[in-house]
């Protein structure tokens, strides 16, 4: 019995040799781990999905997770959904796989995954952050948190210096401002400029189609719903045919590198989704995760976190009646201000004295003000917190 242990210790090595001679990559081998039951396509869908992943990279390990199938992949038996990802669980934890990718999950408050698409303008993959869980309740301090996950995983896939871009949804130049604070204060964000003509880092929709940023910053609920677009527009939307899945689930202290698909990702997600999960363990996320976050409070982010969430704009005089002043031409604007706080940066100029109206210009939203007196009313939003100081007309 022992002669026989030590022929099969001798046989893997020497397979080991001839397997990293052939591929460069010599060393243990990562493995990912993916649950087989809850796709809407059936079992199989999973198992062809997660052997093509393993005929196309010899460098991991693939292990099914769920109930006994016909295939040459290690299966680690579980025979509901609750158990198996018990099993995926007790698999990470131990170290027996380094990542795994699995359907219908739940993730602490605080965590969210991070997309990964191929845009249909250029063919150009972007990551969307982010896609599925909660990094937040609060809305703006969930993006910001979003923007700071995209980056991780990002560099995690080999980008050194990601560009970031943040979707023009609610909330956007909030999350904006946020981030340029967070940069100013010393953590490195390389942010995109869009492809339309008047530029700027919040990007419009023609960016989502050709993938001007690296990373593009949006709320869960939209990056959803971007992915779904993604993947399945060329099949009618029962089967997702393209991309990398949902993403690993990335916050602050979270360990596990745990990946989603969606219950109708197809085959070709399927195993692009475990080369994903098998990159970013490769890679190190984790380690890649910790480092960008030490930076990134290093940078002050938990102060601008809680500074968001202070209602300080409406506190000061919420109840109070405004009257406006006398009204004059308005042919200057101010850019930069989110949709929902609009009506308020007008008020807080009136009550300044200085004659305002809200609208919607090249970028967005805009409040306008007498030309003469477009750089003072700039100061009063800026000290107010609607915009940057620095903010342009547009």
């Amino acid at each position: 019995m022992a002669d026989n242990n030590v022929k099969q210790m001798i046989g893997k090595v020497f397979n080991d040799i001839a397997e990293g001679l052939e591929t460069g990559q010599f060393g243990e081998k990562v493995r990912v781990g993916i649950t087989i039951l809850g796709s809407e396509h059936g079992v199989e869908n999973l198992v062809k999905g997660a052997e093509m992943a393993q005929k196309r990279n010899s460098t991991m390990e693939v292990v099914l997770i769920g109930p006994k199938v016909d295939t040459d992949l290690k299966i680690v038996e579980a025979n509901t959904e609750e158990e198996q990802h018990k099993k995926m669980e007790e698999l990470l934890d131990s170290g027996e796989i380094q990542s795994a990718v699995t359907m219908h999950y739940n993730f602490p408050i605080g965590v969210s995954t991070i997309g990964r698409v191929v845009t249909p303008g250029v063919g150009k993959e972007m990551f969307i952050a982010t896609t599925t869980g909660t990094s937040s309740p609060h809305r703006v301090e969930g993006m910001v948190k979003n923007g700071v996950y995209g980056i991780i995983t990002a560099k995690s896939m080999g980008i050194e210096n990601p560009t970031v871009g943040i979707l023009n949804v609610d909330g956007a130049r909030q999350v904006e401002r946020a981030l340029k604070e967070l940069k100013t204060n010393g953590y490195d964000i390389n942010f995109s400029e869009s492809m339309r003509a008047d530029g700027g880092s919040v990007m419009r929709g023609n960016d989502l189609l050709t993938g001007t940023p690296d990373v593009m910053i949006t709320d869960s609920l939209t990056g959803n719903l971007l992915m779904k677009i993604f993947s399945s527009y060329t099949t009618g939307g029962s089967y997702e045919a393209m991309g990398f899945g949902y993403g690993p689930g990335i916050g602050e202290g979270y360990e596990r590198t745990i990946l989603i698909l969606s219950r109708a990702s197809g085959v070709p997600v399927v195993a692009n989704a475990i080369e994903y999960a098998g990159e970013l363990a490769k890679n190190k996320v984790n380690e890649i995760c910790k480092a960008e976050f030490k930076k990134a409070n290093k940078s002050k982010l938990q102060d601008i976190l809680k500074g968001l969430k202070k209602d300080n704009k409406k506190s000061e005089g919420e109840d109070e009646e405004i009257t406006a002043p006398p009204k004059e031409v308005v042919t200057g604007s101010v850019s930069g201000i989110d949709i929902m706080d609009l009506e308020d940066a007008v008020k807080v100029l009136w009550k300044n004295g200085i004659y305002a109206e809200s609208g919607m210009g090249c970028t967005g939203p805009i409040v306008m003000v007498n030309e003469e007196k477009l750089d003072k009313a700039v100061g009063i939003l800026a000290k107010a917190g609607y915009v940057a100081q620095e903010s342009d007309p547009c």
